[in-house]
């Protein structure tokens, strides 16, 4: 009779065969509406964390909220959701699966989407935008860890893009919905909000038809449904090449019984976490201080509310096109140079944004705007597959988690630096930031083009 150490070595044995087999398949092997239905998610939570800057103005008119108020209804709330929600669902996904906490993230966007648009007050809303954040950061979070679990390590980058550049139309298209309602309308904001709990409702329907994680069944000694997985994806693939490499089998750690979080403090992966957290932390202090700010900001240096928005969303054109380009380039060059560009991006758009003329606002809104598409996924991608699968939706909350405070910061703190120090100053010092966070990136793994189990090693 087999002891416990032969079990665990056939186990060992087994999981190494059934993920050395998804390495070797070189293409996408699902249908591409898996792609569309995984980017209908990311509509919605690009859609919501642009939304509620363009709301508040009329939110806080209607609640009469003061300036403090309104900022930690529409940010401080949101990230505090954001960040637990990250966590707390991400390290469930790690123990109980990718696939069923999917669908609890958007089920929690749809509600805190409807609860948002039926607030009647401050305290309403707030709770209504903590459980929005919940799903939203959540969200954010297994849409890169599944991507990057099913995707071929030679075009991971580019189908996580893919994805992205779905989602991100949401972000692209929320300034003019906003346009289009805030200003017009008495109930504006509250239409804005029940569109995206909307398509957060047809999200949750379409992603049923959604796999789980064969890495992730394979991991947790799940090997009959690993197995089935992975034969249908292989003869997906020989529809399109015919011929599979053969399998190279490598090593898989199936230790158990710790939390996911304890892999994370191991000496290669504290680093890396250290090293993610702060390339987050520096980037979300200009991101939340633009997404969050700019309407009122400018608004509040002369321009009417209506081409604040206008300008905004003229420059938004710019999320698309930087998804678009960066999903040319994700698999050829290495994430962390792809990173710094788009950083420098970023920064030129906030110089051009702080001269307060009307086509250089412009201009820089598109850069701006440009310099998310390029970076945004791409990150998100690097983050997650720097670590192991066991805690990789863990590290990934905590990375993105603890950056998030940034944001907290560089929107509360934008304000006041522009007015102690002027736009021109303010608006240079969130694209400096962000350079930093490009600059940290370097210190990152190589990813590109290799298995999720060469990264995270």
């Amino acid at each position: 009779m087999a002891g416990p150490a032969s079990e665990s070595h056939s186990r060992s044995a087994t999981a190494r065969d059934v993920i050395a087999r998804l390495n070797r398949i070189p293409v996408w092997a699902f249908p591409p509406s898996f792609l569309a239905i995984i980017g209908m998610g990311y509509f919605f939570t690009f859609f919501d964390i642009t939304n509620i800057g363009f709301a508040m103005p009329a939110i806080a008119v209607q609640f009469g909220l003061t300036g403090s108020e309104s900022l930690f209804v529409a940010l401080a709330i949101g990230l505090i959701g954001y960040i637990f929600g990250s966590y707390i669902i991400g390290t469930l996904s790690d123990r109980y699966g990718r696939f069923n906490m999917m669908l609890v993230t958007m089920v929690l966007i749809a509600i805190g989407s409807f609860g948002d648009a039926v607030a009647t007050s401050v305290i309403t809303l707030s709770l209504w935008r903590f459980v929005t954040g919940m799903g939203v950061g959540a969200d954010l979070n297994l849409v890169s860890t599944y991507i990057g679990e099913l995707a071929p390590s030679n075009k991971r980058g580019r189908i996580s893009m893919l994805t992205f550049l779905i989602g991100i139309v949401g972000q692209s298209i929320t300034p003019f919905v906003a346009l289009a309602l805030v200003p017009e309308f008495a109930i504006g904001w509250r239409l804005l909000f029940a569109i995206g709990g909307i398509v957060a409702v047809i999200a949750i329907a379409m992603r049923f038809k959604l796999s789980e994680s064969p890495r992730w069944l394979a991991l947790h000694g799940r090997m009959r449904e690993a197995n089935a997985v992975v034969t249908k994806m292989e003869a997906f693939a020989r529809k399109k090449v015919k011929t599979l490499p053969k399998p190279k089998p490598g090593d898989v750690d199936l230790s158990k019984g710790r939390f996911p979080t304890y892999y994370l403090f191991r000496r290669q992966y504290a680093t890396r976490l250290l090293m993610f957290a702060s390339m987050w932390f520096f980037w979300y202090i200009g991101n939340y201080g633009f997404l969050g700010d700019a309407a009122t900001l400018l608004a509040a240096q002369g321009l009417t509310i209506e081409n604040s928005i206008l300008f905004i969303a003229v420059g938004a054109v710019g999320y698309p096109v930087g998804a678009f380009v960066m999903a040319k380039v994700a698999d050829r060059f290495e994430r962390k140079w792809l990173i710094l560009c788009a950083a420098a991006v970023w920064l030129v758009g906030m110089a051009l944004i702080g001269t307060l003329s009307s086509y250089s606002i412009m201009l820089g809104s598109f850069l701006a705007a440009l310099s998310l598409g390029l970076y945004l996924q791409i990150a998100y991608t690097f983050t997650a597959e720097s670590y192991p699968t066991r805690a990789r939706a863990s590290g990934f909350a905590l990375s993105d988690g603890i950056g998030h405070i940034g944001g907290a910061v560089g929107a509360l703190a934008l304000p006041i630096m522009v007015s102690a120090f002027g736009f021109g100053v303010a608006f240079a010092a969130i694209g400096v930031t962000g350079l930093a966070a490009g600059i940290i990136a370097l210190a990152g793994p190589v990813a590109s083009r290799l298995s999720l189990e060469e990264v995270s090693a």
